[in-house]
């Protein structure tokens, strides 16, 4: 998983009204049907593998919805407008590094960790794309809507969740291309950089400041590991003593620790509230070896830690050969 759901003073705890009133709105068929799903064209359907088992979804869906960031990104990746989408907690709107003309005209349907069934069972969608970590205890509501996908988690899988999602949604060699795409473009990130072993001497940290937590030093099993590694750069030490590989908690008096050759820190929520302000203050921060070289460079959190897919990962490409090469210009 990339990242946890916020911390507690971020969330907004709206519960649901009720299963009551979904009675009326659940119209279409259960997922497995052989016509399932408005939109299906000719009703022909395939089957997908997903982490609730096999499930038979449209050919060609038409009316997609997406109930996590990871899935929104897939879909305006493969050239899919969703017609409704959840946003992250504590947030409104959709992330800010999806291309407007893109997420314009899709409904918000609720809060990523609560979505309005309601308000996805108006949309009459032919399929539903989600995570088990996320909405497995709502699983069986959703597929009374439609065909529900879901993979296991998020975050570290991205990959093989965005080929679960290409299959689900009948754009199988639209994947291939965007994939290639991006092994390219990573492969032109590391040659700006000056070549693998550069890129591998080049230790690299990414903290999160977050509202309601410790700092967060992010390890070697989460989304934005794999795009570092995917570029060739190094890790520090720390980095693999993350608990299960995803991070390592520190507080402002020992964030000497998560010192290296550069960092990238983003912050979620307020900043004095998330310590930013208090750790950046302090003597301690300004000895750090990457802040004295100023190697530390505040990135936007929406993009290097909530995004999770392709459209995002080319994005931090593009900002990583910026980063890293600045010095060399």
């Amino acid at each position: 998983m990339n990242r946890s759901p916020a911390p507690a003073p971020l969330r907004r705890r709206a519960l649901l009204t009720g299963s009551l009133a979904l009675t009326g709105a659940l119209t279409l068929t259960a997922c497995g049907s052989s016509d399932s799903g408005e939109g299906s064209g000719s009703g022909r359907t395939h089957t997908v593998r997903t982490a609730m088992g096999e499930v038979r979804v449209p050919v060609s869906p038409q009316r997609v919805v997406v109930l996590d960031t990871a899935e929104l990104d897939s879909a305006i990746s493969l050239g899919v407008k969703p017609v409704g989408a959840t946003h992250v907690e504590g947030e409104s709107g959709f992330l800010s590094y999806l291309p407007k003309d893109k997420v314009s005209g899709i409904k918000d349907v609720g809060e990523m960790l609560d979505p309005n069934m309601e308000a996805i069972a108006a949309l009459r969608p032919d399929l539903i794309l989600t995570s088990k970590i996320r909405h497995a205890a709502k699983y069986d509501q959703l597929r009374q809507i439609a065909p529900t996908v879901m993979t296991e988690t998020t975050g570290h899988p991205w990959k093989e969740n965005f080929r679960t999602h290409a299959d689900a949604m009948g754009k199988r060699d639209e994947a291939e291309q965007v994939v290639s795409g991006y092994e390219a473009h990573a492969e032109k990130v590391t040659e700006a950089i000056g070549g693998p072993a550069r890129a591998r001497a080049t230790k690299v940290n990414v903290i999160r400041f977050m509202e309601g937590a410790d700092i967060r030093l992010y390890g070697e099993q989460n989304y934005i590991a794999t795009i570092l590694a995917d570029v060739g750069l190094g890790r520090p030490p720390i980095a693999a003593k993350a608990k299960d590989g995803f991070s390592y908690d520190l507080s402002p008096e020992k964030i000497d620790l998560a010192d290296t050759d550069v960092i990238f820190r983003s912050t979620y929520g307020d900043p004095k509230k998330a310590k930013q302000t208090q750790t950046t203050g302090s003597s301690l921060w300004k000895n750090m070896k990457a802040v004295r070289s100023g190697s530390v460079h505040t990135v936007e959190d929406e993009l290097w830690i909530q995004g999770i897919g392709y459209t995002a990962a080319d994005k931090i490409l593009d900002e990583l050969r910026t980063y890293l090469t600045e010095k060399n210009d």
